[in-house]
Parts: structure tokens; sequence; C-alpha cells
């Protein structure tokens, strides 16, 4: 994210994903690819110009309910000082069971 908000880091930008597909963007350091994702997932609203999904200015979604559809893997892995359970199942809105924390843990190793 742009520390000066102020500052123009993108410039004449146009990309469509289809419903369905998985994009990465990957790029050098300063390249804009957080500055996409943060505006993609609402944390700031462009001073010019419209971010749309399916049509509709992201301004008109409930940002909770726009970062509840998406999904990012970052570059540098984040871990929370809590147990490797609750890390495991950050984000999700419906409980499961230890057995299928294990299995999910013994998959990704």
């Amino acid at each position: 994210v742009p520390v000066e908000l102020q500052v123009e880091v993108l410039r004449d930008m146009n990309f469509q994903v289809k419903p369905g597909w998985v994009v990465a963007l990957v790029g050098p350091s300063g390249g804009g690819k957080s500055t996409v994702m943060a505006l993609l997932m609402r944390f700031y609203d462009p001073k010019r110009g419209v971010v749309r999904l399916d049509g509709r200015d992201l301004r008109t979604l409930d940002p909770r309910w726009l970062r509840r559809q998406m999904g990012i893997v970052t570059q540098e892995p984040v871990l929370f000082s809590t147990t490797i359970r609750d890390n495991i199942t950050y984000g999700l809105e419906e409980e499961v069971s230890d057995a299928e924390v294990e299995a999910v843990a013994r998959k990704a190793n």
C-alpha cells in the first residue's frame, strides 16, 4: 500500500478476470502488485477511476463481504501468536473438527 496516498501509483490500468479464474500478480518490487490488491480489497479507494466487480463499482459493495470473496497468498507467510489450530482455521466462518484440521496439516506438510 502506498505510504503517501496522494502519489499517483497506477495509470491507465485495465484488466479483466473472468468468473472462476485464479489470478497471480507477479513482478518486481514497486510494480504495483500490493496497490492492486489494496484497491481490490478496498483498503482504500482510487482518487480517480473506478474498480469494478461484475460491472459494479466496488465502492457500492460491503468491504467485509468483498474481502470474504477473495483469497490472498502473500510472499511472506503470516503466523499469529496463538495455536497451530487457530492459525490453520483463521478466517473460517464454520467450525471444523480436530480431525479435519489434522488432515489439512498433514496434507500441507
